[in-house]
């Protein structure tokens, strides 16, 4: 492997710092997500528990200890219980889109190192196969001896270039699914929180 890096020239070197870079946002990102994971219905059933023995404040302090988007949203709104349920739908809504922004965060440089690292390897086979060409015009020769050299470099930083894409791809893809679930998971529950304040609200009048 370290004779092909070698051999595919000036041009692998920053096919590696994007494959590095994709690693470091990779790991990042993983982290973050797997912190931001909870059992959501667990977590609803807890805080209704608490809701329905009118405990709101030890809901809000609930969601305050808890990590992850639903119970970010949760405390966004149950922090605005005493202003009305219009209030919490409210607080909940511009809650949203805030937590999906940070579920997102940084996804758009896995994008660009998926983009980028084929081009790099694009570039290094266009500077290859100009190599041999001039190989060839140097020696008045086109025997395979005289442009092995630069095809070879041509294939290696395209192969490479591509390998990188797929791996990061891999990594894009499953963070694209764990986001939809957060989302999924986000929505679906403070719609059920939201009914639950309303029905309360009505049984209290």
């Amino acid at each position: 492997m370290i004779e092909y890096f070698v051999n595919g020239g000036p041009f692998m070197w920053p096919i590696l710092i994007t494959l590095l870079f994709g690693f470091a946002i990779s790991a990042e990102r993983l982290y973050s997500l797997l912190m931001s994971s909870i059992d959501a219905q667990k977590f609803f059933d807890e805080i209704s528990e608490k809701i329905k023995g009118g405990k709101v404040d030890e809901a809000v302090q609930l969601c305050d200890r808890t990590q992850g988007p639903v119970a970010k949203v949760f405390h966004a709104g149950l922090s605005r219980r005493h202003h009305g349920i219009a209030e919490v739908e409210k607080a909940i809504q511009n809650a949203g889109p805030m937590e999906m922004a940070f579920l997102e965060k940084n996804m758009i440089w896995l994008n660009a190192v998926v983009t980028i690292a084929p081009m790099i390897g694009f570039t290094g086979t266009v500077v290859g196969m100009i190599s041999a060409f001039d190989a060839i015009k140097a020696a008045n020769d086109i025997s395979p001896a005289v442009v092995a050299g630069g095809i070879s470099q041509a294939l290696l930083t395209t192969a490479f270039g591509l390998i990188v894409a797929m791996i990061i791809q891999v990594f894009q893809n499953y963070f694209v699914s764990r986001i939809d679930k957060l989302v999924l998971d986000m929505e679906e529950h403070s719609i059920r929180l939201v009914d639950q304040l309303y029905d309360m609200e009505l049984t209290e009048k």
